[in-house]
C-alpha cells in the first residue's frame, strides 16, 4: 500500500464527520470542500462571495503548504456556491489565485452548506 499522510487542521468538524482537510498519497494531494473559516473556527464574509472564496482558496493555500505543496500544484478545483446568480463574483476570485496556473475548474450551485452563513465550499486536486 501507497504511504498515505493525512493532514488535519484541528477544525471541530474532522472528528466528528471522520475526515482530513487533505489526504497525500505519493505525489497526489487532496483537499476536502474548504469553506471561509478563519482560524477561530469563524466563518468570515458573510453574505460576500468574493471575500468567501478568497478565504476558502487561503485556507486551501494552508493544506497544501503543509504537506509540500503550493497553488501551483493545483490541476483540478470544485466549486459548490449556493448562488449560481452570483458566479462571477466567485469566479474572479478563483481567477485571481489561478489565473496563469488554470486548473481544471467546475463551479456548481447546492442548496445550502453545512452552515447557512456559508456561499462556497471549495475541492482541490493537487500533483507533485
Amino acid at each position: 500500500m501507497s504511504e498515505r499522510k493525512n493532514l488535519s487542521t484541528g477544525g471541530a468538524w474532522e472528528p466528528i464527520i471522520g475526515y482530513s482537510r487533505a489526504v497525500q498519497v505519493q505525489n497526489r494531494i487532496y483537499v476536502s470542500g474548504t469553506t471561509a473559516t478563519n482560524a477561530q473556527g469563524d466563518i468570515v464574509g458573510e453574505g460576500d462571495p468574493r471575500t468567501q472564496t478568497v478565504q476558502s482558496l487561503k485556507n486551501i493555500e494552508n493544506a497544501l503548504q503543509k504537506l509540500g505543496a503550493s497553488l501551483a500544484n493545483v490541476v483540478r478545483t470544485r466549486m459548490f456556491v449556493t448562488d449560481i446568480q452570483r458566479w462571477e463574483e466567485y469566479a474572479r476570485a478563483h481567477g485571481e489565485f489561478f489565473k496563469d496556473i488554470r486548473p481544471a475548474t467546475t463551479i456548481v450551485e447546492v442548496s445550502k452548506l453545512i452552515s447557512p452563513k456559508m456561499m462556497v465550499e471549495i475541492e482541490a486536486d493537487a500533483e507533485l
